[in-house]
Order: C-alpha cells, then sequence, then structure tokens
C-alpha cells in the first residue's frame, strides 16, 4: 500500500537530514521525496511517497508527528491526490528515428527542449505513470540520460 505524506516543516538547516534519519533508523523506504519553500519563506513542504503495512503507514505518521521541526502533517492516497513529476531526459537520435521521437512527444504531452545534430532533450510534466510510459516508449532509442524530480502531491479539491 502507498501512501503520500505531506508535511509542512519549519525551513531550517538540518530538517530534511532529521526527516530522512527518521525513516533510515526504522527501515522505512522513501520512494519519492521533493522539497521546497511554500508561499511563506519560513516553512517549507514535503511531499513523501513511501510504502508499507497499514501499520508502518500509521508508525510513520506517528513518528513524522513527533518531530519538533514539523508543523503538520497530512496523510492520503494516491487516488485521492493529484501527483506531478518531472523528468528531463537526453536522447540520442537518427534521421530515422527524429520524427518518430517527435511524435511520440506529441502524443506524450512532453516538450523538445534542447537539440544538437545527434542529441535531443525532452521534458514532461505529468503523472509519475505517464512519465515511466514515456520512458517506455523511448526504449527503442538510446537513452542518454534522465533526471526526475520527487512526487509532488496535493489532495484533490473536494466541495464542501
Amino acid at each position: 500500500m502507498k501512501r503520500i505524506f505531506s508535511v509542512l516543516v519549519e525551513n531550517r538547516t538540518g530538517v530534511l537530514w532529521k526527516v530522512a534519519g527518521l525513516f533510515s533508523r526504522r527501515g522505512f523506504n522513501i520512494n519519492s521525496l521533493a522539497v521546497g519553500e511554500t508561499d511563506n519563506h519560513e516553512t517549507s513542504m514535503m511531499t513523501i511517497l513511501s510504502d508499507g503495512s497499514p501499520r508502518t503507514l500509521e508508525q510513520i505518521e506517528k513518528q513524522l508527528n513527533k518531530k519538533l521541526d514539523v508543523i503538520k502533517v497530512r496523510t492520503f492516497d494516491e487516488n485521492k491526490a493529484v501527483t506531478r513529476e518531472l523528468m528531463l531526459i537526453k536522447v540520442k537520435y537518427t534521421k530515422a528515428n527524429r520524427r518518430e521521437i517527435m511524435e511520440t512527444c506529441e502524443v506524450m504531452g512532453a516538450e523538445i527542449v534542447d537539440m544538437s545534430e545527434s542529441l535531443m532533450m525532452i521534458q514532461i510534466c505529468d503523472s509519475p505513470e505517464k512519465i515511466q510510459l514515456l520512458i517506455s516508449m523511448l526504449a527503442q532509442v538510446r537513452i542518454v540520460e534522465v533526471a526526475r524530480t520527487g512526487t509532488l502531491a496535493l489532495q484533490k479539491c473536494l466541495e464542501d
């Protein structure tokens, strides 16, 4: 079972280390981690994607809430959230497959952001599943390098 932990923390040196240490010491896995300042420069939002048994996920939430630098912890399932990830992928192309790569990008909503005579850099911002699909669609060409952010997530808007 996967769970998203949206953790509002004080924007101070060492907070990320403390949270990562909590996961490490207890043997909890972090599938994805993204951290960034909120609209208030004194706070940051950590989006942590982890998996485990219901008991393990409950323990993670309890342990996060005990940390002094943690202001608020919210948890939700992937199906109750809008998730996005950014990926830059550099591929080697030839004249024979250039058009196919460009069509794949168009269909997937990806954008070519840089190009040379034999290399193409593609950007996509979408769900982690769509990003993985693009990687598999580009598997027939030579992938030179991949850089991905962690998953960002917000709980879906619910009517009052």
